[in-house]
C-alpha cells in the first residue's frame, strides 16, 4: 500500500512570539452565490465559498479575487458563528486579490500587513484558514518564482508553500512575527529537490495590493489601464504553446482560433511559453488593441488578427455603497 503523507502540524501559542488568538480570529469565512447569466459563473460555479483576512478595524476583507468575482451576495463568518453580510469593493485583474467589506457593525480584529518581498525560500510561515488553530498549518516557503495561470495571469514572483492547506482559496500566510504576507490561491503540485512532487499552495504576495490599495478602496479598480484579453487559454506542451479552449464568444473564438492551434508567434515574435506570450501580447498595447498571432493548424500557418477586449467589460462590477 502507498506510504500515507503526513499530516499537517497546527501552529501551537508557546512555539511564537506574537499572538495566535489574534491572527486565528482575523480570518473569516467568505461565502457568495452569483448569478447564473454572470460570465464567470460556467467556469468558477454560481456558489463560492474559502477564507479572507481582516486588514482594517472597519471589517474590510482582503481575499483571493476568484471567490468574489461577480458576487451578488456576500456572508462573513467569524470564528464566533457570528455572520455578517458584505459587499464587493474591487477587483484586481491583474494580482488577482479582492476586497470586500462587512456591512454593519462586526467588531472583529484586523492584521497587520507585512513585507512579502523579504520573504525567502526557506522561511517558515503559517497559512491560516477560517476556523481556528485546527485551520492553521506550520508550513515552509519552497519556492518564489513566476507564475503564470492559461487564464491570462502571471505574476513575477509568486511564493509557493507545503504542505498544502486544504481549504486554500484566500487563505492568510503569515510570517513568523504574525504579519499578514499572501493571501492564499491556488492548490500546486510541483517537484522540489529530488524531482519527488509536493502538494503545495501558491500564494499571492501581500506586496502587490500596496500600490493600488487606496484606489481599489475609492474606485473600485485598480486604477491602471486593462491590458488586453484575447479569451484564449493555452497549456505548456513540449516547449509548445497549444489551444487548449476559448471563451465562449470571446476575441480568440470571433477571430476564428480553434482548439488545438499551436501559438507560434504573437505580433511577428516566436513565443513557447505562457509567460511569454501574455507579455508579448501585453505589449502590443492596452485593452482593444489588435494582437496579430500566427498559429499553426494541421501542418498549416495561417496569420490571424485578434480584436482584444478589457476582461473587466464582460463582468459584473462591483456595487459601492
Amino acid at each position: 500500500m502507498p506510504e500515507e503523507a503526513p499530516q499537517p502540524e497546527h501552529p501551537r501559542q508557546e512555539h511564537l512570539g506574537f499572538d495566535l488568538n489574534h491572527i486565528l480570529s482575523a480570518v473569516v469565512g467568505v461565502r457568495c452565490h452569483i448569478p447564473e447569466d454572470a460570465f464567470t459563473a460556467s467556469v468558477l460555479g454560481t456558489e463560492r465559498s474559502g477564507n479572507g483576512v481582516v486588514i482594517r478595524s472597519d471589517g474590510l476583507v482582503l481575499t483571493i479575487g476568484y471567490l468574489v468575482t461577480e458576487a451578488e451576495t456576500i456572508w462573513i463568518t467569524d470564528n464566533q458563528g457570528r455572520a455578517f453580510p458584505g459587499t464587493v469593493l474591487a477587483y484586481d485583474q491583474e494580482t488577482g486579490l479582492g476586497l470586500i467589506q462587512t456591512l454593519g457593525r462586526a467588531d472583529l480584529p484586523a492584521v497587520e500587513l507585512g513585507v512579502s518581498s523579504n520573504m525567502l525560500e526557506g522561511d517558515s510561515v503559517i497559512v491560516v484558514g477560517h476556523g481556528g488553530r485546527r485551520s492553521a498549518i506550520n508550513a515552509r516557503i519552497i519556492a518564489v518564482r513566476e507564475f503564470a495561470g492559461y487564464w491570462e495571469y502571471l505574476l513575477d514572483e509568486a511564493i509557493f508553500t507545503a504542505p498544502a492547506h486544504p481549504n486554500w482559496g484566500g487563505t492568510g500566510m503569515f510570517d513568523q512575527d504574525g504579519r499578514l504576507v499572501g493571501i492564499g490561491s491556488l492548490f500546486i503540485q510541483q517537484s522540489h529537490g529530488d524531482d519527488t512532487p509536493i502538494d503545495g499552495n501558491m500564494i499571492v504576495p501581500i506586496d502587490l495590493i500596496k500600490p493600488i490599495y487606496e484606489t481599489m478602496i475609492t474606485s473600485g479598480t485598480s486604477g491602471r489601464i486593462p491590458r488586453p484579453w484575447l479569451g484564449m487559454y493555452c497549456t505548456e506542451v513540449e516547449e509548445r504553446l497549444v489551444v487548449a479552449g476559448l471563451a465562449d464568444d470571446g476575441p480568440s473564438e470571433a477571430a476564428d482560433v480553434q482548439v488545438g492551434d499551436i501559438v507560434e508567434k504573437i505580433n511577428g515574435t516566436r513565443v513557447s511559453t505562457l509567460a511569454e506570450m501574455f507579455r508579448r501580447v501585453w505589449s502590443v498595447g492596452p485593452a482593444g488593441a489588435d494582437i496579430p498571432i500566427t498559429v499553426v493548424r494541421e501542418g498549416e500557418r495561417l496569420d490571424l488578427t485578434i480584436a482584444s477586449v478589457a476582461r473587466g467589460t464582460l463582468l459584473k462590477g462591483p456595487q459601492l455603497h
